[in-house]
């Protein structure tokens, strides 16, 4: 009788409590959902402060949605004085318009404009469908906390093997809008963090302030790496990383090399690697091994006659498994 009662008991405390975990984790997925979509939607006005290592940035976004169309502004405040010389004027400004991306660089006397395929920029760092995170990570609701004057609830994304890191996201309690995010390692240790210092919503729908600060002292140029081509080459890598999938392949020159760079990117849906493969120039030692800046891990290897860099905020494990399985395969005319 004791024994049958007790079983029942330990039943039901089970099930409830697998009842609440399981309610906990949609709970979570939900909230990062809506942050998803209030990145990308509302219209807010604020500043961040990017931490990586010793790198410290603050930057000042402006974000609209128009009729479906996103506008966001980031002008970088504290641009790094180069080898002694003072911070440049004229502040570094990047521009977006839905998935295109324009940066106005001031260098020296000039001011370079390089053009880009867009990815994920902060606050809009999750993916709106968030089925390829759910495959790789599991999401934690945890406390709630202040970023910014806002209250904000905090939700951890926990990887479910090695090749990925872990993250802790704070999402907004009145609009759902990502206002704080870090990247963790195995250890626990924030190797990188981005908050918003101040953060304001906008009623206003007036553009002005969509335009570059415009310096007549200085020339201005488009860069050649503004010109990308999406590019089907012979390139492959033979097995990615579990959850890594290619989400672009583009080929484009850079100033003083007479061949064009290509760039894979692979993402599991926030974290972002690149594999950079161009032709060893004659007479250069090709690089091999790998390097770690920040929380940045660098792999390089050499493969038929061109240099492969896989680049990525992401374990190392990861960034070899990539170098390692790249591979070049010919085609035969009938197949081209």
């Amino acid at each position: 009788m004791f024994k049958s009662l007790s079983a029942i008991l330990i039943t039901a405390f089970g099930l409830a409590g697998f009842s609440q975990t399981s309610l906990a984790n949609q709970d979570a997925w939900l909230a990062l959902q809506k942050a998803a979509f209030a990145a990308r939607e509302l219209n807010y006005q604020g500043i961040f402060v990017y931490q990586n290592g010793n790198q410290v940035r603050s930057v000042q976004i402006t974000h609209m949605n128009t009729a479906g169309q996103e506008l966001t502004r980031n002008m970088i405040l504290d641009n790094q004085s180069v080898a002694g010389k003072p911070k440049s004027k004229q502040p570094r400004e990047v521009f977006s318009q839905g998935s295109d991306i324009v940066i106005f660089n001031p260098k020296n006397d000039k001011v370079i404009i390089e053009k880009r395929h867009g990815q994920n920029l902060f606050p809009a760092m999750l993916p709106v469908n968030l089925q390829s995170l759910k495959m790789s990570y599991t999401a934690r609701i945890n406390v709630l906390d202040y970023v910014a004057g806002r209250q904000a609830q905090i939700i951890e994304l926990i990887p479910k093997d090695a090749y990925r890191y872990s993250y802790k996201i704070w999402t907004d309690t009145e609009f759902g809008l990502l206002v704080k995010m870090t990247l963790q390692n195995e250890k626990n240790e924030t190797l990188e963090q981005i908050t918003f210092q101040e953060l304001s919503m906008l009623n206003s729908h007036d553009l002005n302030w969509f335009q570059p600060s415009i310096d007549l002292s200085k020339k201005y140029e488009m860069e050649d790496v503004a010109l990308l081509n999406r590019v089907h080459t012979n390139w492959i890598v033979a097995e990615l990383p579990p959850g890594y999938i290619k989400v672009d392949h583009i080929e484009y020159m850079t100033n003083g090399k007479t061949t064009p760079v290509n760039q894979m990117i692979f993402s599991d849906g926030i974290a972002s690697v690149s594999l950079f493969i161009e032709p060893i120039v004659k007479g250069k030692r090709p690089k091999v091994g790998h390097h770690l800046i920040g929380s940045t891990h660098i792999c390089a290897n050499m493969v038929e006659g061109y240099q492969v860099m896989v680049v990525g905020e992401v374990p190392l494990a990861t960034v070899q498994q990539i170098a390692k399985a790249v591979s070049f395969k010919k085609q035969t005319a009938s197949a081209r």
